[in-house]
């Protein structure tokens, strides 16, 4: 109002002067009453368009004014106060410690081990945990999202489809009653928590690892010769002798050797492609169903992505009648040799070791050792509830193996390429689909 009252003091004072110097009734005259309205529409106008602004910024500094308020920072003080005492009574009650958990999992429909953020369609193992850890009040939401949070590590990053009976993660949660209980009512059936065991803060399960013991259960027709009847799976009984074989074979590969040909895209001169083997063998076939079984069983330090099945691939073809020897030696060498990738299906993380650790600390009467021997049972009720019948029943219904080897013949065991002429391409395209993980 007092700047619609202005313009028209403003109007009233023009209109005065020009009565004043060249006569009112003269100027009024030669003004039409059309022109007068126009003008004074024109200033009503503008007057109204001001003060709508002047109110819209009032209300805008009356915002700011109570927000400010509300921010004041004895009213965050406090508020902070209270949100503080709040986490510390929570954590005083639950209190973070450092823990390793005994984890068993059908890897069956599950793209490995490790998260993969960012590729939600990808589900793997650690999605799941992490979301049972996060329900179950273990850990804050927060720390699903960063990892690190929590000072997560798994032992072995298995591989598509690669199922664990005794798989060991460390990170710090909150120890509720009844933990692991609690984190298993948010598990699915194919996944449980076996486990608990506290242990030093500077624990980290991959690093305090010395070696991993792997199993490989398999049907014993993979040691039939080529021009055997693969329709027959269910006739066909290993032979002792052919057994005798297999395992002077897998025997090669103890000690230490250079495995860059059992990997993809590892050069031979690449330091990492060593890895120590201490035992490999093939147990005494048994009976599931009407099919022959057997199971291979290799402990090393650690294992490239893959390398278990090539391993168990270049010596399947080598009992079959494809490939000679000679070829595992030569395998080591410094050229590319061409090596078989045998299933994913059958593989299974038995148990991980930490001989070290229980040595430096197992003793000591403050800390727990890492051996699960108490948990012997429920491993074994685990693998034959959800791993074992996993793998049977998806070979006799998809035949994995029977189709694995029909691809034998197009592998090309006698040629040798350079190092620095690759032959991968194959592995590559299904490398993608494995996301970044380095072990089997």
């Amino acid at each position: 109002m007092f700047k619609t009252r202005s313009l028209f003091s403003a109007l009233l004072h023009n209109r005065l002067t020009l009565g004043i110097n060249g006569g009112p009734r003269e100027v009024f005259s030669t003004m039409s009453e059309a022109s007068r309205d126009e003008q004074t529409a024109k200033l009503l106008k503008r007057a109204n368009e001001e003060n709508e602004d002047s109110a819209e910024k009032e209300k805008v500094q009356a915002a700011k004014k109570l927000k400010a308020e509300e921010e004041h920072p004895d009213v965050q003080a406090t508020t902070k106060l209270k949100v503080d005492v709040e986490q510390a009574d929570d954590e005083k009650k639950y209190p973070k410690k450092k823990v390793a958990l005994l984890v068993a999992y059908s890897g069956k429909g599950y793209y490995g081990m490790q998260r993969n953020p960012g590729t939600s369609q990808f589900r793997t193992i650690e999605d799941e945990l992490v979301n049972a850890l996060v329900k179950s009040t273990c850990i804050p939401e927060n720390h699903g999202d960063e990892m690190k949070k929590m000072s997560f590590q798994r032992c072995a990053r298995t591989d598509k489809g690669v199922s664990a009976a005794g798989q060991v993660v460390s990170l710090k949660l909150r120890l509720i009653e009844d933990t692991v209980e609690k984190i298993n009512e948010h598990l699915p059936p194919q996944v449980k928590i076996l486990g608990l065991k506290r242990v030093t803060q500077g624990f980290n399960s991959k690093n305090n690892c010395d070696a991993r013991t792997y199993a490989y259960m398999l049907p014993t027709v993979a040691f039939s010769l080529k021009d055997y009847d693969t329709g027959a799976v269910a006739a066909f009984r290993l032979e002792p002798e052919t057994l005798q074989k297999v395992n002077c074979l897998f025997s090669l590969y103890k000690g230490t050797h250079n495995f860059h040909n059992f990997t993809s895209q590892k050069a031979p001169s690449d330091p990492s492609a060593r890895r120590y083997i201490t035992e490999m063998s093939c147990g005494e076939p048994f009976m599931n169903g009407n099919i022959q079984f057997a199971v291979i069983t290799v402990r090393g330090q650690s294992f490239m992505l893959h390398q278990i099945r090539k391993m168990i691939g270049l010596v399947i073809a080598v009992t079959k009648g494809y490939a000679e020897d000679e070829v595992i030696e030569r395998s080591w060498g410094q050229d590319k040799v061409d090596v078989p990738k045998a299933p994913g299906l059958g593989l299974v993380l038995e148990r991980v070791h930490f001989d070290r650790y229980n040595k430096r600390f197992g003793g000591d009467g403050l800390h727990e050792r890492l051996d699960w021997g108490g948990e012997e049972e429920t491993i074994k009720a685990f693998k034959e509830a959800h791993i074992y019948p996993t793998i049977v029943e998806t070979e006799c219904q998809e035949g994995s193996m029977v189709s694995w080897m029909a691809t034998l013949p197009i592998h090309d065991f006698k040629a040798t390429a350079t190092a620095a002429e690759t032959q991968d391409n194959k592995d590559q395209k299904e490398d993608t689909a494995d996301l970044g993980n380095d072990s089997d």
